[in-house]
């Protein structure tokens, strides 16, 4: 199972900045027919996006109305890419907002879920298509400094795999994308090295065409996978560690 770019209509949750709207940009590049390009506020899709022929749509991923309305909106999309998101630089247990790691498991987690649910009868309609969910290496291994958002994107992983299941029958894909740090203003505060978002999104379609279960889609997430199943305990405490530094987290060596 997997899906073309060229000649695709494609829904990018998140598309207005970071690597939503490097995925726009792409799929635009490579001869997508149609590209919705889905944002809280339509006002905020970039102008550039709007000219190169993306369709501002209006779309919370937590607002059952606003997923139901762009699902109506949207009947002819054969590819989801579910790539907003949320990271809100708190801690888990003593948190400073107990509130916000259910915030963070609404965005990363039962956003995708409402979309894969809204938008499956289309993709069925159209031919199965495909799905791109745009997770985390945090969601892949457990990331004490992060919180909320680790456990979030690991729920979102799972989705994926289970969601995969559930729609074979269909002929719909299910790729989940497991993302290093990427320059993008979710990790301004981390320090070093950082993926450029067109990367991350050439990557991620090409894994969507090849109609790849789970992507590893830069150097810092394959390496951060392989150090985690060759010593979990040692990657965990050096988590742990950043966690209680004094510093910025880093992807410095």
């Amino acid at each position: 199972m997997s899906a073309a770019v060229a000649g695709s209509v494609a829904i990018v949750t998140g598309g207005n900045r970071g690597i939503g709207r490097a995925f726009v940009e792409q799929l635009l590049a490579q001869g997508a027919a149609r590209v919705y390009c889905g944002a809280r506020d339509p006002a905020a899709v970039p102008a550039e996006l709007i000219e190169a022929g993306a369709v501002a749509v209006p779309l919370d991923v937590c607002d059952p109305a606003s997923v139901a309305a762009a699902a109506e909106r949207c009947p002819d999309v054969n590819v989801v890419i579910n790539n907003a998101g949320l990271h809100g630089r708190d801690r888990l247990v003593f948190a400073a907002d107990p509130g916000m790691a259910r915030q963070e498991m609404e965005v990363n987690y039962f956003g995708p879920l409402a979309m894969i649910r809204a938008f499956a009868p289309a993709l069925a309609a159209n031919g199965g298509g495909a799905i791109v969910n745009v997770l985390s290496v945090a969601g892949a291994i457990p990331t004490a400094f992060m919180g909320g958002y680790s456990p979030a994107k690991s729920a979102a992983l799972f989705l994926s795999i289970i969601a995969r299941a559930e729609l074979e029958p269909q002929q719909t894909s299910v790729t989940a994308l497991v993302v290093g740090s990427v320059d993008t203003r979710m990790a301004d505060h981390v320090e070093g090295a950082k993926e450029n978002p067109r990367d991350i999104a050439i990557a991620g379609l090409k894994a969507m065409v090849r109609g790849e279960r789970i992507c590893d889609t830069d150097a810092m997430a394959v390496e951060a996978r392989a150090k985690y199943a060759l010593d979990p305990v040692r990657w965990e405490r050096s988590m742990a560690k950043v966690l209680f530094s004094a510093g910025p987290p880093t992807t410095r060596r």
